[in-house]
């Protein structure tokens, strides 16, 4: 069996998303990807979590072929492919319908930082994308999903790593990281960000964001290149 390492730190992602309370039933999905081979593991489509194995994950190659598995992929296969694509830095991805992140894509809103918590680890607004048209949800939802996400980090000049998520417009939210258990941390922080937004807004709805001062203060002193913020540096 392929990418044995791979395949066990997927599943654990995957498994992390109905502990976190990201999912119900089946509505997600984690990947990762081996960048040496060029191929991506990823959880099957519509397989409850109580069910989900490290066998019977998915690999798929970049043109999102199977190369492996006896089961479909998740349908948000080619949107994780596009993005591995498109952002060569990212390692694993991550695709919920939490309630709040969900909401703030269906207002089609940018989720703004309000304060220190959403600015230690986004470095500024979440984006939230454009709709689709309809031609491009005819043609290929799951691709075009994908690449509204990089048109909307290439209009905005936003780097993936600093702002390391998406709320899709009328859809939901993708997270990553440089590996899959990063991505589904991004996804639980994104979730929470949302949630404090929303009663940001709901107790002053023209409540002001946070200073850039105070955005640049709390990102960079825990990822910039004088970051001091835990034991590492």
């Amino acid at each position: 069996m392929m990418l044995k390492d791979l395949r066990e730190e997927v599943y654990c992602a995957n498994m992390e998303l109905p502990k976190r309370g990201l999912v119900v039933y089946t509505w997600g999905n984690v990947s990762g990807i081996d960048r040496e081979k060029g191929l991506v593991v990823i959880k099957p489509s519509g397989v409850e979590y109580d069910d989900l194995t490290p066998d019977n994950l998915v690999i798929v190659d970049m043109n999102n072929k199977i190369v492996e598995g006896s089961m479909n992929p998740s349908s948000d296969t080619k949107t994780h492919v596009e993005l591995y694509k498109s952002f060569p830095s990212i390692g694993g991805i991550v695709h919920t319908h939490s309630p709040h992140a969900v909401a703030w894509a269906q207002a089609g809103k940018d989720i703004p930082c309000y304060g220190t918590t959403h600015a230690d680890y986004f470095y500024g607004s979440v984006p939230c994308t454009r709709n689709l048209t309809a031609q491009e949800v005819d043609e290929d939802y799951e691709l075009n999903t994908g690449r509204v996400i990089a048109e909307t980090f290439r209009e905005r000049k936003s780097d993936p790593l600093a702002v390391p998520g998406v709320i899709c417009h009328s859809h939901g939210p993708f997270t990553w990281g440089k590996n899959a258990a990063k991505a589904v941390y991004h996804a639980v922080v994104l979730e929470e960000v949302a949630k404090m937004a929303m009663y940001t807004v709901t107790i002053d709805a023209r409540a002001p964001e946070a200073p850039q001062y105070v955005l640049d203060k709390h990102y960079l002193r825990k990822h910039g290149p004088d970051a001091y913020y835990g034991q590492g540096n």
